[in-house]
């Protein structure tokens, strides 16, 4: 799974780096232990209304991480989604809609996975995280859903859009710290992706493990446990400092 994840890139970076035509955004603070239910940046193809000529274009824009489906009646249903596993998304009632025509792109620095340690006495030793990032130093394009939702206490108020991260198999990097991780997009299937007229048989297929090599992995402190702490010292290798 991928349950926190870092938030540094400005919003004028990720514009450029995935050529965004329009910024929808808040602005938001540089985060290094992004958490569930937090606001977050997405990228997402977006086709303007109220007669507009313009053309379908790719869009940043704010949500909140933990996907409410449309058709929910309590937003506490999006604290469990924030990940949705990409065996059987096509047929889950809470995903399946979604995943046809609401794709998006979750920017993110790098992300955490906890591997569990074993003690001396073969007893679980608590878990270790691990942070995971690009070798070139990239942000990631993490694969997500997206839906809009709103209360049906409140039909005036206005919609929240809100998202899940799609995540596979590890490979064989992140095998070793943990069985899963989020998918992530390469370059050239950014719109594929993104496009909703893309078939699912080559949506599919996108929903892959990442090339081994094209990630790093190291041990970080336990301090990213607790969300309150946030900072660039979360990212800092382990090494010989104590977790």
């Amino acid at each position: 799974m991928c349950g926190r994840f870092t938030s540094t890139s400005t919003v004028t970076d990720l514009a450029e780096v995935f050529g965004v035509e329009e910024v929808r955004a808040e602005p938001l603070e540089p985060r290094y232990n992004v958490a569930p239910s937090l606001p977050v940046y997405a990228v997402a193809l977006r086709r303007p209304g109220g007669g507009s000529d313009q053309a379908v274009h790719r869009a940043l824009g704010t949500f909140r991480w933990g996907l409410i489906p449309s058709w929910a009646t309590d937003p506490a249903v999006g604290n469990r989604m924030i990940n949705a596993r990409a065996e059987g998304i096509t047929t889950k009632p809470a995903y399946r809609r979604a995943v046809v025509a609401r794709r998006c792109l979750i920017p993110a620095d790098a992300f955490y996975e906890w591997q569990r340690r074993v003690g001396a006495d073969g007893r679980a030793a608590g878990r270790l995280p691990h942070a995971v990032r690009r070798r070139d130093g990239r942000p990631m394009a993490l694969a997500g859903i997206w839906e809009s939702w709103r209360d049906p206490a409140e039909p005036a108020a206005p919609p929240v859009r809100t998202c899940a991260i799609v995540t596979t198999a590890a490979n064989a990097l992140l095998a070793p710290v943990h069985d899963r991780m989020p998918v992530i997009v390469e370059e050239p299937d950014w719109q594929p992706w993104l496009d909703p007229e893309t078939g699912m048989g080559l949506v599919e297929t996108l929903m892959r493990p990442a090339a081994d090599d094209l990630l790093e992995v190291y041990p970080v402190s336990t301090r990213v446990n607790h969300v309150a702490h946030d900072g660039p010292e979360l990212l800092e290798p382990l090494g010989d400092r104590p977790a």
